[in-house]
């Protein structure tokens, strides 16, 4: 069961770093949005909970020119307790994102599975650093 756990993780971790997003616009690092979400799962629901939860961030990433980062992971010691680190090229791409059907989805399916949910809006201290982060790690 771990090992799924980190096939999910490293798979979320490399189609969330795509650079083909980020080459097709260029991004105002002032006006990006960056959120953690820390999501809590009833462990019942695990499995289901992060297959819909890997199906929404690939397609976020795929389809969504605005979203940047959807990148999941989970605590090793409690992997019911989720992190998601989201970034988005503006208010506007996150927005969009949220009237997308993939992510219409995922909140409709996981709503019964989620146990407590908070975001957490944050800022970059170096958002000039952050392209370079994802380009060290281009196939």
């Amino acid at each position: 069961m771990k090992k799924m756990y980190l096939t999910l993780l490293i798979t979320s971790f490399f189609i969330s770093c795509t650079q083909e997003n980020q080459k097709k616009e260029k991004i105002n690092m002032d006006k990006m949005m960056i959120r953690i979400s820390e999501i809590e799962i009833e462990p019942d629901y695990l499995d289901e909970y992060l297959s819909i939860l890997k199906e929404e961030s690939k397609a976020s990433i795929e389809l969504e020119p605005g979203v940047i980062s959807i990148y999941p992971m989970f605590q090793k010691e409690n992997p019911n307790e989720i992190r998601i680190l989201e970034i988005y090229a503006d208010r506007e791409a996150y927005e969009l994102h949220l009237q997308t059907p993939h992510f219409k989805k995922y909140k409709t399916t996981t709503l019964k599975m989620v146990k407590s949910l908070e975001l957490i809006d944050m800022s970059a201290i170096d958002g000039q650093t952050m392209p370079k982060i994802f380009k060290k790690i281009e196939q």
